[in-house]
């Protein structure tokens, strides 16, 4: 971790010799009677006192830890005096204020001003104003004397640094290494690396200091005689801590691509790098359903498979892309699910077949052996799966909101930067390379946010600039319009084509299959084209700001896949869920869950086209054809929206293949390499350098809201209202998909009546709607309350800052307005003077 060096070599910690803040108390005490002694005396005034101070400046510094001897000291020395001294002449020229001395009204008020004691505490304070007051505490005759302090704050390690009376130099440099030794030695391990680490000595002196201070220890611990079972204990507790530790740096190894996200993070910013973040999120997401539907789904209907039909079409290869024919009678899909309880020993009873319940299974062998219900372990696991799916999302958003909305000023992020973000524990040149770039970029995005500044156009201009945006965004709503047009249109033709195909006769399967990819292809090629009008006009409107350009981007690219996702949820769901016996499917479920499959797939496929002959290709020709060495700009808006709508697509169909999650995991996995070397050799960062802090943000919350909340939507409304196949599937006799938690609760009704709660609780928290919006609209007020707070904390940190910021131009203004005054009063004085001279 980077550490805050002190660099002061007059650090007050040093001087007065305070280890912690528990030890500030003598001090206090001693200060405070010193304070009172100092007020009797009317000798002095506080003017006198604080001139004396300006004066005497190069003489209290003597006695600083700074002026340790080592070898070679004295010329450092002589090289940083003449440094100071060349450092204050140019001050005296930069600064008019610091060119005359100060007149004792203008140091009264220098002395009283906050800002000399601002962030300090208050053990600082009193061992600063302890050292400044050391040459006029010697004119009194009365003295705190040592021993009133307590031993943390006697200048011990400060007396390291004075001259010695001894006449032999070698005997004092021994002397004062000896006791230096025994102070560290007597000192924590914590408060001795402290110390150390603030000592103005070179590394090698502070090895040599530490190893002597710890050989010096070991001796006086090896003369104490430890018990046997203290020094078991020992090594148990240092083996036990060195174990944690080995475990946290293991464990913070095995992040997902955390090298590869460095470098992409170092070569193109905070804005290619969330989009990278994005993804491993959407991950994450997907790994979460697949486990949740292998685990209680997938793996107990593998291990009891139904019986299938006696004529199953072979695999031809057709359905790695169609998701049909070989693949619809398999654990992929909702079809192959049964309806029954699995149970192993009943299952064995009847001959090696699972028996459902509700067709006359005996209730003594449903009674005896454990079951498992396949209906209600379907309905419940995609129930509670999308549950806490939600709560990780909001969660996640309210995390997000509250870390990017932080007030950061740009100003203040660039020195933590310069000081503070660089981490000395790394070692490895790679590791060396990857961080200084990663801080160099970040740098760029910071210096290109403080520079930024906003251009006064005239109303002419304005009025211009509205006109453009206006036609841009009236250009891009009409060209989506169309586009969502034209599908719906062409998902009816299909639709009809399916009904003329089912009832004529096939000749050629294999093309019938193929024409099913019509539809997804016509989607994803829209999905890949449209996007490029999109920033023609962005190209027109020629925003100012590249985030912003992002953001409205992104707008645009949403607003399509929302539409195209609403005409398909509507071509599925209102047109071949309504109606399957118009097209004769058997199981709608599972011809939705293919349709589902190919739409992903094909996403995938265009996203790589797109790859190929956007970014490399476009490389190729702009390097050999045009002679340019510009490569194309990563599309954050347009990639983002495209995960967004895979996910959309993996969270609809679900319900209908549980097994989507995996393909989704899958794509993402090649998605992430094949972007990440895309970007790493087609690409260039930025040529205007953009900090997005927000961006996450945004990105969660469109994942939640259009996203997350549509699917959830179209996945309850058809739990709740679409009847489901009568032949195929675990709710194949059921009137709703719903009914499987109702039946269940009746059942145990009738098994235990004092149960009957449940069953009521069940009817009326589960069966009516009104309580789901409730439930979702506690998350909604939930999520705009906490950003109406972090709003309100950004407000009342920008009026914090400016009114600091006030107060600081006060006290340069009251500052310059004393020194005028003052200015004043010495001209008729050296008037007078000069006259008098002159008499």
């Amino acid at each position: 971790m980077a550490r805050n060096v002190n660099f002061d070599l007059s650090s007050p910690l040093m001087e007065a010799g305070l280890e912690s803040p528990l030890d500030e108390e003598g001090v206090h005490d001693s200060f405070s009677q010193l304070i009172a002694e100092q007020s009797q005396n009317r000798g002095l005034s506080d003017a006198f006192e604080l001139q004396q101070l300006q004066r005497d400046l190069n003489e209290e510094d003597q006695d600083d830890v700074a002026f340790l001897p080592s070898p070679g000291h004295d010329f450092r020395r002589d090289g940083q005096g003449r440094r100071d001294v060349e450092w204050e002449e140019d001050e005296r020229q930069i600064d008019p204020l610091i060119a005359e001395h100060w007149s004792s009204d203008t140091l009264k008020v220098l002395s009283s001003m906050p800002s000399r004691t601002i962030g300090r505490s208050r053990g600082a304070i009193i061992s600063q104003y302890y050292n400044r007051t050391m040459q006029l505490r010697r004119r009194r005759q009365s003295r705190p004397a040592i021993r009133d302090f307590s031993r943390s704050a006697r200048p011990s390690i400060r007396g390291y640094g004075m001259e010695a009376d001894c006449t032999d130099a070698e005997d004092a440099e021994k002397n004062k290494r000896e006791r230096l030794v025994n102070n560290l030695q007597n000192l924590s391990v914590s408060d001795r690396v402290r110390m150390l680490r603030a000592m103005p000595l070179s590394v090698a002196e502070k090895s040599e200091l530490r190893s002597l201070a710890l050989q010096k220890e070991r001796r006086s611990h090896s003369g104490s005689k430890i018990p046997c079972c203290s020094r078991l204990k020992y090594y148990i507790i240092i083996a036990a801590r060195q174990g944690w530790y080995s475990w946290l740096s293991f464990v913070h190894s095995l992040q997902l691509w955390q090298v590869a996200l460095k470098r992409v993070s170092g070569r193109f910013g905070t804005g290619v790098l969330s989009y990278f973040l994005f993804l491993k999120t959407l991950l994450f997401f997907n790994l979460f359903l697949f486990l949740v539907t292998g685990t209680f789904l997938v793996l107990p209907q593998a291990v009891h498979p139904p019986q299938l039909p006696a004529e199953r079409p072979s695999f031809s290869g057709l359905e790695l892309l169609t998701g049909a024919g070989y693949f619809s009678d398999t654990v992929m899909y909702y079809g192959y699910y049964c309806n029954y309880t699995l149970r192993k020993s009943c299952r064995d009873d009847f001959g090696g077949q699972n028996v459902s319940v509700s067709n006359g299974t005996r209730l003594d062998c449903v009674s005896k052996h454990h079951s498992y219900n396949m209906p209600l372990a379907y309905f419940f696991t995609i129930g509670v799966a999308f549950f806490i799916t939600c709560i990780i999302l909001v969660y996640s958003m309210s995390k997000s909101f509250g870390q990017s909305f932080r007030i950061d000023k740009s100003h203040s992020i660039l020195a933590m930067k310069v000081l503070c973000s660089w981490d000395f524990k790394v070692i490895k040149k790679t590791s060396v390379r990857l961080m200084s770039e990663n801080i160099y970029t970040q740098l760029k995005e910071l210096l290109a946010e403080v520079n930024h500044k906003n251009v006064k156009n005239t109303p002419c201009q304005k009025l211009w600039r509205l006109m453009v945006h206006g036609l841009a965004w009236a250009i891009c709503i009409a060209s989506t319009t169309g586009c969502v047009f034209a599908i719906y249109c062409f998902s009816d033709h299909m639709h009809k084509d399916l009904q003329q195909t089912s009832r004529s006769v096939i000749k050629v399967p294999l093309l019938n299959e193929a024409s099913l990819l019509a539809l997804p292809v016509v989607v994803s090629l829209i999905n890949l084209l449209l996007p490029g009008m999109f920033n023609l006009a962005a190209w027109m409107e020629d925003y100012e700001s590249p985030s912003v350009r992002t953001y409205v981007a992104i707008s645009r690219n949403l607003m399509l896949k929302v539409s195209v996702l609403g005409v398909l949820c509507y071509h599925w769901l209102g047109r071949v869920a309504s109606d399957p016996e118009s097209i004769e499917l058997k199981c709608w479920e599972s011809f939705v869950g293919q349709e589902l499959y190919r739409f992903l797939l094909m996403d995938f496929i265009f996203t790589l086209l797109d790859t190929l002959f956007g970014e490399f290709l476009w490389r190729l020709f702009s390097e050999k054809v045009l002679k340019r060495r510009r490569k194309p700009v990563f599309d954050i808006a347009r990639n983002v929206l495209e995960l967004i709508y895979g996910q959309t697509l993996a969270w609809l169909g679900v319900l209908f293949t549980p097994l989507l999650p995996a393909v989704q995991i899958l794509k993402l996995l090649l998605l992430f390499y094949i972007k990440k070397s895309s970007v790493m050799m087609n690409c260039q960062a930025p040529r205007r350098p953009y900090r997005v802090s927000q961006m996450t943000t945004i990105f969660i919350t469109l994942l939640c809201f259009p996203s997350f909340l549509g699917a959830s939507v179209c996945v309850t409304y058809t739990m709740w209202s679409i009847r489901p196949s009568t032949s195929c599937g675990p709710f194949r006799e059921l009137k709703t998909m719903f009914q499987a938690g109702k039946r269940w609760v009746e059942d145990l009704e009738k098994d235990n009546p004092n149960l009957s709660l449940l069953a009521r609780a069940h009817s009326y928290l589960v069966e009516h709607p009104f309580f789901l919006f409730v439930g979702a609209g506690i998350f909604v007020i939930v999520i705009y309350f906490h950003s109406q707070v972090v709003d309100g904390q950004r407000k009342i940190i920008n009026l914090l800052q400016e009114q600091i910021k006030n107060e600081g131009e006060d006290k340069k203004f009251l500052i310059t307005r004393l020194q005028s005054i003052h200015e004043q009063k010495r001209t008729p004085t050296r008037r007078l003077k000069s006259q008098d001279s002159g008499c």
